[in-house]
């Protein structure tokens, strides 16, 4: 007679118990926020029958705050239900992405999500709410992605001055590798920017012990293969510093680290990683290799003097630090 539980049963229970955990969250969070649309449009209704009704709106919410404060607690606040009316008046106009892509399912985020949007221009509250629905990012990660200026940062990393929507087309779809990479990178989550001096080991090590950061901040479709991985050939020893696959683009992403001013070696060198990756690593299925240098510095015009045109390798700064959103679009407007 079997005494024991298997290992296996405990293992598909807990998947199927902590899957419906996170569908009840989800629904409960959708409903919560559908139904916060529709007092909004309650609200706004009520506000439009006349142009004096219109007149003391504030005192309706006052006491339309106490009454439903009364049956159903906290959460009714002026201040709340103010961001309800303000969230209709947004998310009803056809214009917004949840109006656009969501047609069966407008509302895919928190609440918290949802208020913090609402402090964006259109742009990018409909970039942000995209990326934070396809991405699953947390309140907290949202926050971060619009701190460390993403939006702009896509635009700065084309190093032309496009249509800024474009820009972010690509980005949500990429179809090509530059539509993946970033310029700069910001590795505030790192630490160890109030270090006077670090080795490239040290950069590289705290990437690993941060990887999941790292990763976000890589962008869509990443997965990491490896650190130091080697290869050989005429008797020496190669190592790329770091090694992933992008999904999206079926194909290897190399990224070597200097904590220098990028020089010409440092571009032929991974022209060289690139290039053995290409031969004798990928499938002919994949698409070709990209390699990516994150340097502390580089100069541009060197960078496209020493690489042929249409390659896939790339040079891009990584800052220690949260840049301001205004030294960002001081970039912009200099492009």
């Amino acid at each position: 007679m079997r005494n024991h539980i298997d290992k296996n049963l405990i293992s598909q229970i807990k998947i199927l118990l902590a899957t419906a955990r996170n569908q009840i969250v989800q629904t409960v969070n959708t409903t919560m926020v559908s139904t916060y649309f529709e007092i909004g449009r309650l609200i706004v209704e009520d506000e439009q029958k006349g142009k004096e009704r219109a007149e003391y709106g504030a005192e309706i919410l006052k006491n339309l705050s106490k009454e439903l404060a009364k049956e159903f607690g906290k959460g009714f606040s002026v201040q709340n239900l103010e961001r309800m009316r303000l969230f209709y008046n947004i998310y009803s106009k056809s214009s917004t992405v949840s109006g656009i892509l969501k047609k069966d399912q407008k509302f895919t985020l928190s609440w918290s999500h949802y208020i913090f949007l609402l402090k964006l221009d259109e742009k990018e509250r409909n970039f942000y709410e995209v990326e934070s629905d396809q991405n699953h990012w947390s309140l907290r990660e949202l926050k971060r992605q619009f701190d460390s200026g993403l939006f702009e940062r896509i635009f700065l990393s084309d190093n032309k001055k496009n249509v800024l929507t474009d820009n972010i087309a690509k980005y949500h779809s990429p179809q090509n590798p530059q539509d993946i990479v970033k310029d700069p990178y910001v590795l505030e989550f790192l630490g160890i920017e109030s270090k006077s001096q670090y080795s490239e080991s040290d950069l590289e090590q705290a990437i690993i012990n941060k990887l999941e950061h790292f990763l976000l901040e890589l962008g869509k479709g990443f997965a990491f293969i490896g650190r130091q991985l080697r290869f050989t050939f005429d008797e020496e020893h190669f190592f790329v510093d770091l090694v992933f696959y992008n999904r999206l683009l079926k194909c290897f992403v190399l990224i070597d680290l200097k904590i220098g001013k990028l020089k010409h070696q440092d571009l032929g060198q991974m022209q060289m990683y690139v290039n053995y990756y290409d031969r004798f690593v990928k499938s002919e299925e994949e698409n070709p290799t990209v390699g990516i240098i994150l340097c502390k510095d580089k100069n541009d015009t060197l960078v496209e003097i020493t690489l042929p045109k249409n390659n896939n390798i790339f040079a891009s700064k990584y800052k220690l630090y949260l840049p301001t959103k205004e030294e960002l679009k001081a970039q912009i407007e200099n492009l």
